[in-house]
C-alpha cells in the first residue's frame, strides 16, 4: 500500500486535501452539544458579616451554612474563604453530569434552611446565592493613561458602567470586579448637629430605625 502512494504522488495530494476539506466541513457543522462537559458545575453562596473579622465571620457564617450543606446531592466537595472584611464565600462543587440550574435549587434550599442559624446582620445584608466557576474566562483591565483616575474611581466605574452589561451576555456566569467595588460609610448626627463616624456593627437599633441614605447630587434622602 506505502508503495502504490509513493509511486502516485498526485493521487496522495488529493485524497489529503479531500480529508482537510471533508474535517473542516464537519468541525462547522458539529453543535456544540455533542461536546462532552470538563468543567464541573459550581454554586457560590456569598454575604458579608460588616465589622467582624475573619474567625467571627467562620463561626459565625460559614459554619452554619457548611453544616446543613453538607450531603447535598451530586456534591464532590465544598470549600470557604473568609476574610478580615467580613466577607464570606462558600463554593460548592458539583457532579460534571448534573445540570447547573439543579444544582443552583439544591443550594439555595440548603442556604435557607441555614438562615435561621446566622445573625441578624447577615440576613439583613442579605445572602447570594449564584452559579459560578473559579477558572475566569476573561480578564479585563481598566487603566488611566495620565493616571487622572486612582483604582477606587475605575473599580466603581467598571461595576456601575460594565458588570450589568457582562452579566447579560451568553455564557457569562457571574463578573466579579477584583478591587473595592463601592464608596459607603455610617455615621451618627449627634445632637450639635456633628457627624460622629461609628462603626455600623455598634449602631443602636434605634439609630437603624432612623438613619437615612442621602440621595446623589443633592437628591432628597431616600
Amino acid at each position: 500500500m506505502s508503495k502504490f502512494f509513493i509511486n502516485r504522488p498526485i493521487v496522495a495530494i488529493v485524497i489529503a486535501i479531500v480529508t482537510v476539506i471533508v474535517g473542516a466541513i464537519t468541525v462547522a457543522v458539529l453543535p456544540v452539544s455533542q461536546f462532552p462537559s470538563i468543567a464541573p458545575p459550581e454554586v457560590q453562596v456569598q454575604t458579608t458579616y460588616v465589622g467582624a473579622d475573619a474567625q467571627t465571620v467562620e463561626q459565625s457564617v460559614a459554619t452554619p451554612i457548611e453544616q446543613q450543606m453538607s450531603g447535598v446531592d451530586n456534591m464532590n466537595y465544598m470549600y470557604s474563604v473568609n476574610s478580615s472584611t467580613g466577607e464570606a464565600r462558600l463554593i460548592v462543587d458539583y457532579d460534571v453530569a448534573t445540570d447547573p440550574n439543579t444544582d443552583l435549587i439544591l443550594t439555595q434550599l440548603r442556604e435557607t434552611q441555614a438562615a435561621s442559624q446566622l445573625p441578624a446582620e447577615v440576613n439583613a445584608f442579605g445572602v447570594t446565592v449564584q452559579k459560578t466557576l473559579t477558572a475566569p474566562l476573561m480578564l479585563i483591565s481598566l487603566y488611566s493613561p495620565n493616571s487622572t483616575y486612582d483604582a477606587k474611581f475605575l473599580a466603581n466605574y467598571a461595576y456601575i458602567n460594565l458588570n450589568d452589561q457582562l452579566t447579560r451576555v451568553p455564557g457569562v456566569g457571574l463578573p466579579s470586579v477584583s478591587a473595592r467595588t463601592s464608596v459607603s460609610g455610617c455615621s451618627t448626627q449627634m445632637p450639635d448637629d456633628s457627624v460622629w463616624p461609628y462603626t455600623c456593627l455598634r449602631l443602636s437599633p434605634r439609630a437603624r430605625k432612623n438613619r437615612k441614605i442621602s440621595g446623589p447630587s443633592g437628591a432628597p434622602p431616600v
